[in-house]
C-alpha cells in the first residue's frame, strides 16, 4: 500500500472536524456506555441513601434525572441544550428556596447537590465534568455521615466510593473489562486505607457534631420529656430504638434494681406533672451506702443533660453535677453518644433531710381537679396513725381495683386520675404514677413523679445491657419521716411482670407490642441481638473514639498532653511511611496496561518474532512505514493495523468494537 493511500486511511479513521482528529462539537453522546454506566451507578449510590432523609420531591427528582440521563446514554442522544439546563438549574434553585427557605444549612445544601449532581451529568461532554460529577458523588456520600454515622450507613459510603473510583478507572482507561475497573477501583480504596486509620487514629479528634450552623445542628430525637401526661410515655413503648447501654463489671443487679432514674416531676397543673428548678453541685446530696454496682453507660445523645443513670450514682468524672432532686447531669446538652463510668448504690437512704419547701411543694393539688379522688384519698386517710399506714391503705385500694395494665389507654379529659381509677381502669405506666401521686398528695402526703427506664434486656451475645425506648417508664417517690423519699411503683400492683420481665412479660396481648419484642419472634430478636453486639462495637471503638480517648492512647505511646508537635511528627512520618512502602511496592508490580496496550505489545512482539522489532522512538504510523517495506505482500494490513491503533489510542472517540476487530485482525495476520 502506498504512503498516499495509507494517509488516506487515517484520515477516514480519524474524526472530522479538527485539524488533528479532534471533534470539536460531537454529534452524539461524549460519555461511553460503560463510562456512562459507572458514573450513574456511583451518582445513584450518593443520591439513593439520601432519600429516607430528603424531601420526597427533591429525592424523586434527583432520581429522575438520573434516570433521563441513562435513557439519553441508552438511545445515544445528545444531551439537552444547555438554555433548558439553566433553566431547570434555577427552577431547582427555587424549589430548594421554597421549601426550606434559605440556602445554608444541611439539608438545604444537601438537597442542592443532589439536583446539582443530576443536572451535571446531563450535560456531561468532556473527561472534566466526569471528574466534577465523581468528585460531586464523593461529597454527597461524606453528607451521609450528617445524618446517619451507624455501620450500615459506613458501609453505603464505602460501596459508593468503590464505584466513584470505578467511574474513574473507566475514564482512564474506558477499554478495560468492568472486571478489570471494578479490580483496578477496588485495590485504589484498599491502598488508601492504611493512610485513612493513621489519619484516624493519630489527627487530632474533634467532639461534637459533623454540622454544626445552630439552625438544624441537632434534629429532634424522641425519648424522655421534662413533662408527662396521660399517654406520653405508652407512645415511648412502641419505639425499640435504643436509649442506653450498659456494661457492668460484675453480675447485672437484678430486674427490680434496674430504675434509671431521669427527669423528676414535682408540680401538677391538674392534668400535666411538670419539672421543678433544682440546685445543682458537685457531689450527689446524699452519702453512698450499701451494695456497689460499677458499670460503664454508653448513652444515646437526646439533647438534654440528663444522664440517665441507676438509682442512686456515687460521684463520678468531674463532667458530672448532681442535682437536689436526686439526678445525675452533665456538663453540656448530650448531643452525641458519650460513655461514662459510673457507680450506684441502690439502697442509699436519699432525702433524710428535706427542706420544709421541697416537702409542701410535694403536696400541692389545684384545688378543682379530680374530685372523686380527693374524696377516696380523704376517706383512706381518715384515722390513719401516721404517712406509711396512709401509703398501705392506698397501695391495697389500688390493689382492690383491679386496674388494668395495657400500652394502648383510652383518651382521658380533665379529671385524668378520676377517669382512669374509676372508668376506664386501663391505663400504661404513667397513669399508675400519676392517679397514685393524686391519691397520696390529697391525703396530705410528700409525692412526687420520677420518669426514666425501668429494666433492660442483657444481649447474649456482647453481655451488654440494652435499654430501650419501650423500656420507657413512670414511678412515684414519697417522703416519709425518718426514711426519706422511697421509691413507690404502682405500676407493679396491676402488671408485677413489667418490673421482673419488661413490657413483653406485661402485655397479655401481643399484638400491642413492637415486632422485635413479641416472644414468638425469637428467632427475629436473636438476629437482632447479633447485628446490635456488631453496632456496639463500631460505636465503642470507632464513634467512640473521641478526644479524651485519643489523649489515652497517645499518652499510653509517650505522646501524652503538652506534645503536640512530636504527635504531628509522628503523623507525618507515619504518612510518610506508608507512601514510600506502597510506592516500593509498586515498583516491585509489573506495570499494568490497558487492554489496547497489551493488545499493540502482542502486535509488537509478533513482528519482533518474524524479524523487525519495534524502536522505542517509533509511533505507530513510522512503524507501519518500516513494516510495509520489510513485508510488501502484507503492506496494506499492516498499514490498517497500525493506523487501527493509532486511532484507539488517540482519537477521543473510537467504537468501543474496534478493539476487538484489531485484536481479531492481529491475529489473522500471517507474514510470509
Amino acid at each position: 500500500m502506498s504512503q498516499g493511500r495509507t494517509q488516506r486511511l487515517i484520515a477516514r479513521l480519524r474524526p472530522a472536524g479538527h485539524p488533528n482528529g479532534a471533534r470539536a462539537n460531537p454529534p452524539g453522546p461524549a460519555l461511553r456506555r460503560n463510562q456512562g454506566a459507572w458514573l450513574l451507578a456511583a451518582a445513584a449510590a450518593a443520591i439513593g441513601p439520601h432519600a429516607g432523609w430528603l424531601p420526597i420531591w427533591v429525592a424523586a427528582l434527583g432520581l429522575g434525572l438520573l434516570a433521563w440521563r441513562a435513557l439519553l446514554l441508552w438511545r445515544g442522544s445528545r444531551p439537552p441544550p444547555g438554555a433548558l439546563l439553566l433553566t431547570l438549574a434555577l427552577a431547582v434553585a427555587a424549589g430548594v428556596r421554597a421549601e426550606f427557605g434559605h440556602f445554608f444549612g444541611r439539608e438545604p445544601g444537601v438537597a442542592l447537590l443532589v439536583l446539582l449532581l443530576g443536572l451535571k451529568l446531563l450535560e456531561t461532554r468532556a473527561a472534566r465534568d466526569i471528574r466534577a460529577g465523581v468528585l460531586l458523588c464523593l461529597f454527597l456520600q461524606l453528607a451521609l455521615f450528617f445524618e446517619d454515622q451507624s455501620l450500615p450507613v459506613a458501609a453505603l459510603a464505602l460501596a459508593g466510593s468503590l464505584l466513584a473510583l470505578g467511574a474513574l478507572v473507566a475514564l482512564t482507561a474506558p477499554e478495560g473489562s468492568e472486571r478489570e475497573h471494578l479490580r483496578t477501583a477496588a485495590t485504589l480504596l484498599a491502598q488508601g486505607l492504611p493512610f485513612m486509620l493513621v489519619l484516624f487514629v493519630l489527627f487530632p479528634r474533634i467532639q461534637g457534631p459533623l454540622w454544626g450552623l445552630p439552625a438544624d445542628a441537632f434534629s429532634a430525637r424522641t425519648g424522655l420529656s421534662d413533662t408527662m401526661r396521660p399517654g406520653s410515655i405508652s407512645a415511648l413503648g412502641q419505639s425499640d430504638e435504643i436509649a442506653l447501654r450498659a456494661a457492668f463489671t460484675g453480675p447485672p443487679p437484678p430486674p427490680a434494681q434496674r430504675y434509671w432514674r431521669g427527669p423528676v416531676l414535682g408540680r401538677f397543673d391538674g392534668r400535666e406533672w411538670h419539672a421543678e428548678p433544682a440546685t445543682e453541685s458537685a457531689v450527689p446530696a446524699y452519702a453512698p451506702q450499701g451494695e456497689r454496682i460499677d458499670y460503664l453507660l454508653t448513652i444515646e445523645p437526646h439533647r438534654r443533660r440528663w444522664l440517665i443513670a441507676l438509682e442512686h450514682p456515687a460521684a463520678a468524672q468531674p463532667a458530672v453535677r448532681y442535682t437536689s432532686d436526686l439526678r445525675a447531669l452533665t456538663a453540656e446538652p448530650l448531643r452525641s453518644r458519650a460513655r461514662f463510668t459510673l457507680s450506684a448504690y441502690p439502697r442509699t437512704p436519699v432525702g433524710m433531710d428535706e427542706s420544709p419547701v421541697v416537702l409542701a411543694a410535694a403536696t400541692a393539688l389545684p384545688t378543682d381537679s379530680n374530685p372523686r379522688s380527693r374524696q377516696l384519698a380523704s376517706r383512706l386517710a381518715a384515722g390513719a396513725r401516721d404517712d406509711a399506714e396512709i401509703l398501705e391503705r392506698v397501695l391495697a385500694e389500688l390493689r382492690a381495683l383491679r386496674l388494668a395494665y395495657t400500652l394502648r389507654p383510652p383518651l382521658l379529659g380533665r379529671h385524668a386520675a378520676d377517669e382512669f381509677l374509676f372508668d376506664s381502669q386501663r391505663g400504661f405506666c404513667e397513669h399508675f404514677a400519676s392517679a397514685f401521686a393524686v391519691l397520696m398528695r390529697a391525703a396530705g402526703v410528700p409525692t412526687r413523679i420520677v420518669t426514666g427506664y425501668q429494666g433492660g434486656e442483657i444481649n447474649p451475645i456482647d453481655g451488654h445491657l440494652v435499654v430501650r425506648q419501650s423500656d420507657a417508664h413512670a414511678w412515684a417517690e414519697v417522703w416519709l419521716q425518718g426514711q426519706g423519699w422511697l421509691r413507690v411503683d404502682p405500676t407493679a400492683l396491676a402488671a408485677p411482670e413489667r418490673i421482673d420481665g419488661g413490657l413483653a412479660a406485661a402485655l397479655a396481648d401481643a399484638g400491642e407490642l413492637p415486632l422485635m419484642l413479641r416472644a414468638d419472634m425469637a428467632w427475629l430478636r436473636g438476629l437482632r441481638h447479633r447485628w446490635e453486639a456488631v453496632a456496639n462495637l463500631w460505636n465503642q471503638h470507632v464513634l467512640g473514639y473521641n478526644p479524651e480517648r485519643q489523649r489515652e492512647l497517645l499518652a499510653r505511646i509517650g505522646l501524652g498532653a503538652g506534645r503536640t508537635a512530636q504527635t504531628l511528627g509522628v503523623l507525618a512520618g507515619a504518612v510518610a511511611l506508608l507512601f514510600a512502602t506502597l510506592y516500593a511496592w509498586s515498583l516491585r508490580r509489573p506495570r499494568l496496561q490497558d487492554p489496547l496496550a497489551r493488545t499493540w505489545e502482542r502486535f509488537c512482539a509478533k513482528m519482533a518474532d518474524a524479524g523487525l522489532a519495534r524502536s522505542p522512538w517509533q509511533g505507530p504510523q513510522a512503524y507501519a512505514e518500516e513494516l510495509a517495506a520489510r513485508f510488501p505482500a502484507q503492506a496494506g494490513e499492516l498499514h490498517e493495523i497500525c493506523a487501527l491503533y493509532a486511532r484507539l489510542r488517540y482519537g477521543p472517540h473510537a467504537p468501543e468494537q474496534d478493539l476487538r476487530i484489531l485484536q481479531n485482525r492481529i491475529a489473522s495476520l500471517r507474514l510470509k
